[in-house]
């Protein structure tokens, strides 16, 4: 029996992709639909920015972490930020850029992955995943070029081979899968530079998540867009681990003490309170 409050394309059956059908049915309610007012190219000067993102992985699933600054030009907009949420039950995605639509895309591609599932009765691939990702991005080029862009990365548990994965993006869409570890944001390329000394085979879980913490430091040290732990409002990045058993985010108590390790290490050492390297003290 039809409802007369509800338009008749939401009781049919359609795509699998819900950004899709909003684009036919409801396409103002898509990010990258919304209009500037004229005169607006500048508009990312005004708006919220967020950096920066960190991934590495490990035997057996991947880390991702981000930092909890965001910025409106010079001025500190947000202290407290979440940039890294879940996907799905396998897979996380951190955003950097317009802060205001990188979570709005963030939520579209939720969904979009929720909807695929209902609709398909089966998990979508972790590339199907990531090509979805791809053209929510590819569609908000045109506010990409009004100064709003938005550049995320995605990672997650691959269920077929068994491994972590890592996505990286350009704004035009771009999909391009990275090995070990990437980073995005304004304090990516000093957090790269720690991840490269940092990083190695066989990282544990815990030693996966302090890497991460010390590039973020990094990061923080030497630009001003990105916040480093804030030891004195408690205020720490969000770390998000992901398994064969699905993606979990560590509790602001754990964070904070690996923080506090991190931090006071680091007045005695510049790589902090890491094991040492594989083969590190045997005998020649």
């Amino acid at each position: 029996m039809s409802d007369a409050r509800i338009p008749g394309a939401f009781l049919r059956p359609g795509t699998s992709s819900f950004s899709d059908f909003l684009a036919e049915n409801a396409p103002d309610l898509l990010p990258a639909r919304r209009s500037l007012p004229a005169g607006s190219g500048g508009a990312g000067d005004i708006a919220p920015h967020g950096t920066t993102i960190v991934a590495v992985t490990f035997p057996g699933g991947l880390v991702m972490a981000g930092d909890r600054r965001a910025t409106m030009g010079n001025v500190i907009a947000q202290r407290d930020i979440q940039k890294v949420f879940p996907a799905d039950e396998y897979s996380v995605v951190g955003i950097a850029g317009t802060a205001g639509l990188a979570v709005e895309m963030v939520r579209l591609f939720q969904v979009e992955l929720e909807h695929y599932e209902k609709i398909e009765g089966s998990i979508l691939s972790l590339d199907g995943k990531a090509n979805r990702l791809s053209a929510l991005i590819r569609a908000n080029l045109g506010m990409a070029m009004q100064g709003l862009a938005v550049v995320p990365m995605f990672a997650g548990f691959d269920l077929d081979s068994g491994t972590g994965r890592i996505f990286g993006y350009d704004v035009t869409g771009g999909r391009h899968e990275e090995a070990s570890f990437f980073t995005v944001g304004s304090g990516s390329l000093f957090a790269r530079g720690a991840l490269k000394k940092l990083w190695h085979d066989g990282l544990s879980s815990d030693d996966a998540v302090r890497v991460c913490l010390q590039a973020l430091y990094d990061a923080a040290d030497d630009d001003s867009a990105t916040g480093g732990p804030d030891l004195t409002r408690r205020i720490f990045p969000i770390v998000w681990v992901v398994t064969a058993d699905g993606a979990v985010q560590l509790d602001e108590a754990a964070i904070g003490a690996l923080a506090d390790q991190v931090v006071g290490a680091r007045m005695d050492r510049p790589d902090g309170p890491l094991a040492p390297l594989p083969g590190a003290g045997e005998e020649a």
